[in-house]
């Protein structure tokens, strides 16, 4: 590959990320810009997409500045449901992956044992994340935002919509939505039934490295680059998070913690565990991934700053302070609508054995051993379901960290490696779009073999804490059945 240059964009939850990389990985310019995720009423986690639009334009113009890249290909957090009129403008707020105000649709799909099946062909769980069970919501509690919409789609059909002025949505995000089938990729017509939607109302699927258009003058003109730069479809931020990572090839598990946190392996055929407790999303036509996602990862820690009144590096400080375990304190840091390995939105947040004796760091330490407990959770599910976890590799804001990063390692009770400089899903986003332009070559071992230039600058072995943290995981499933009925009761949803 020569030294030509792609623009990856990656829109996530709460900011977009643009990097402009080099054929051969190297960064030459980043840029970054946020946007709030509001919360009008409980349960909701909603966006303006306008501004996420403009901070999108904001990225782009600071990464690129002046530079003529080759292509420029899109990374997306997953699981958020827009609608749009004919003319692809928003008709409402973006739901976030974070919104959980379905919840009660989940629950009784569960209940009533639809739930299950529908797992199995979509490779999505029920659960109020999913567009599928939003759209059910929306029909039954917001019928005029339903009916209001020409189509429906994420953060990222939008986008690229808007960007080339063509609607399609690549079958990585497809597969997140609890809409598409695995097996015919193609839109599932029981999803679509409950979603109260017809296929018209969804774009086309197309393969993550498909060119779906070109910027259009406007754009290109807002953004600061060359009219007519081709766009490819790109995929959802979790599946390349696993490309970014070099996490493309049996037995590579990829760990990250953001807002929220996930454990994914890549996969040569599509499926998921008989018990439900996996997903599986598409990165390629060629490889999936399957694996769990908790909600609380990183937000559990900014509630904390506000909770506990203490700046992030001084809660840090001073649970690293704190004995492994937190003095016997246990925490379920269920802030959210917890996702796997149960998809049943779990317990709200709980402290257990909360005593007078603890104080700031004791709180602190405890909702972070839980947030990595629950991944730990989620890795047993997948060993449990026959699945080989040979090397784990982990990203994501919490590794700035130097004792998150060791907590990490103790609770898995396996060696965690880090990579050093590191771009995550912006790096997939531009392998994937080097091959949908032809520079990189075709296949899942073109893609496998670029990503294993990724570099692992320090990993870290787990510690005598690993032994606490094997008896908490137990306590940890105990706590989360017997709140099972309580919350029930305190919430009106059946179990």
């Amino acid at each position: 590959m020569s030294d030509r240059t792609v623009l990856a964009v990656d829109v996530g939850t709460t900011s977009t990320k643009a990097v402009l990389f080099t054929t051969s990985g190297v960064v030459l310019g980043e840029g970054d810009a946020g946007y709030p995720l509001a919360e009008p009423e409980p349960g909701a986690a909603v966006q303006d997409p306008e501004a996420v639009w403009e901070a999108v334009g904001d990225a782009v113009r600071e990464a690129a500045d002046g530079a003529h890249p080759e292509v420029v290909s899109f990374s997306a957090a997953m699981h958020g449901l827009l609608g749009v009129d004919a003319g692809g403008d928003p008709v409402g707020p973006l739901l976030t992956w974070a919104d959980s105000r379905a919840a009660g649709v989940a629950a009784e799909l569960r209940a009533d044992g639809t739930a299950l099946g529908l797992h199995r062909r979509t490779g999505t769980p029920v659960h109020s994340m999913s567009p599928l069970v939003k759209l059910a919501w929306l029909r039954r509690e917001r019928p005029s935002l339903h009916a209001a919409a020409a189509r429906w789609g994420g953060v990222k059909e939008f986008v690229v919509g808007r960007a080339t002025g063509e609607r399609s949505t690549d079958a990585s995000c497809a597969s997140g939505t609890g809409l598409m089938a695995l097996g015919t990729r193609s839109w599932d017509d029981e999803a679509l039934d409950l979603a109260g939607v017809t296929a018209d109302a969804l774009d086309p699927i197309v393969d993550t490295t498909a060119v779906v258009g070109t910027l259009t003058e406007r754009v290109a003109r807002d953004w600061g680059l060359p009219s007519g730069v081709p766009v490819v479809a790109g995929a959802g931020d979790g599946p390349l998070a696993n490309l970014g990572l070099g996490a493309v090839r049996p037995g590579v598990l990829a760990c990250s913690i953001g807002t929220s946190g996930a454990l994914r392996l890549a996969v040569d055929r599509p499926g998921v565990d008989p018990r439900g407790r996996a997903f599986c999303y598409e990165l390629t036509a060629e490889r999936w991934v399957i694996g769990g996602a908790v909600t609380n990862g990183g937000v559990v820690l900014d509630w904390a700053t506000e909770a506990l009144g203490a700046d992030v590096s001084t809660l840090l400080a001073e649970a690293a302070e704190v004995a492994p375990g937190a003095d016997g304190l246990l925490a379920i840091p269920h802030l959210l609508a917890e996702r796997a390995p149960r998809w049943d939105g779990g317990a709200g947040g709980v402290f257990v054995n909360l005593q007078r004796s603890h104080g700031r760091g004791h709180l602190a330490r405890a909702l972070l051993e839980g947030v990595c407990l629950q991944l730990r959770l989620v890795l047993d599910s997948l060993r449990d379901a026959g699945m080989a976890v040979e090397e784990v590799r982990a990203t994501g804001g919490f590794a700035q960290s130097p004792f998150w990063r060791q907590l990490l390692a103790d609770v898995l009770g396996t060696p965690v490696g880090y990579p050093g400089d590191h771009q995550g899903s912006a790096y997939g986003a531009a392998l994937l779009g080097m091959q949908g332009v032809g520079l990189l070559d075709p296949g899942a071992e073109a893609l496998a073999a670029a990503a294993d230039h990724v570099e692992i600058e320090e990993t870290l072995v787990p510690t005598d804490a690993a032994a606490v943290y094997a008896d908490r995981r137990e306590l940890v499933e105990q706590v989360h059945d017997q709140l099972a009925d309580v919350v029930a009761r305190l919430t009106g949803r059946p179990r």
